[in-house]
């Protein structure tokens, strides 16, 4: 059974195959979703490309949220190639290496201001740009981590940053609520990703998962695309401003 047949849906933050943002293409195409792949800059444009060929992508789009104009273009791309949209998936956050591996309380106000900027920011601003060319009963979905939620060591601004992200993804929820779109936030487990390279304590937070997590193993990105699907559906019909955990279950373990 395919849930998304005729659905489009606007992947945003494919790096490579080892992307959460790729788990996702890949889940909602097999039920039947066409799909757009954005890719930040010309370096990994080539990284993109062969994967949007390879799942048989209807586009793909220069996206840069740190530039204004890139929105400009993103959603000339969605009316000219599409009309409009129904599913929105952002999978997009930074923050410098630097303000990773020191203390927290050393975070520099440039470092501060571009994690919020990219990581919470964006999502607004692609909300804005394209919400009138989501169908009724769209669906928008971010990735978020625990971090967020508890002090997860070496996290550091980028947990600030996902808290932004959750607290955004909730108002939006309420925002655009009048106009049928649910705005929902996936908190997977620690995943090996491009992105996720720059945390130094990555591969000990996976270990803690197979040890300490009920289901005692590591979330995969097929896995958060499974959510991603449910999100997308109708069978979350009336889902909206809620974070989805996708994490074995370590988020509900105590210390």
């Amino acid at each position: 059974m395919q849930l998304l047949e005729g659905k489009k849906a606007l992947i945003l933050g494919v790096a490579n195959e080892r992307s959460i943002a790729w788990g996702i293409a890949k889940a909602l195409k097999k039920h039947g979703a066409q799909v757009a792949l954005s890719y930040m800059n010309e370096k990994l444009k080539t990284r993109v490309e062969p994967l949007a060929n390879e799942i048989g992508a209807d586009f793909t789009f220069e996206l840069d949220v740190t530039d204004e104009n890139h929105y400009d273009n993103m959603r000339k791309e969605v009316i000219d190639k599409w009309k409009n949209v129904d599913i929105i998936i952002h999978s997009l956050a930074f923050a410098n290496r630097d303000d990773l591996r020191k203390d927290f309380s050393e975070t520099s106000r440039q470092g501060f201001s571009m994690a919020c900027d990219i990581s919470a920011f964006s999502l607004i601003g692609v909300a804005n740009s394209l919400k009138d060319l989501v169908n009724p009963n769209g669906s928008i979905i971010s990735m978020t981590y625990h971090g967020s939620q508890q002090v997860i060591d070496g996290y550091n601004v980028m947990g600030v940053a996902k808290a932004a992200l959750e607290a955004s993804s909730r108002y939006l929820a309420c925002d655009l609520g009048k106009q049928g779109i649910r705005v929902n936030c996936i908190s997977s487990g620690p995943i090996k990703t491009l992105a996720s390279s720059a945390v130094k304590n990555l591969s000990s937070f996976t270990k803690v998962i197979e040890e300490k997590a009920p289901l005692k193993r590591n979330v995969t990105p097929d896995d958060v695309g499974g959510a991603a699907v449910y999100l997308s559906s109708g069978l979350s019909n009336n889902v909206t401003g809620q974070i989805i955990y996708v994490d074995s279950g370590i988020s509900i373990m105590g210390a």
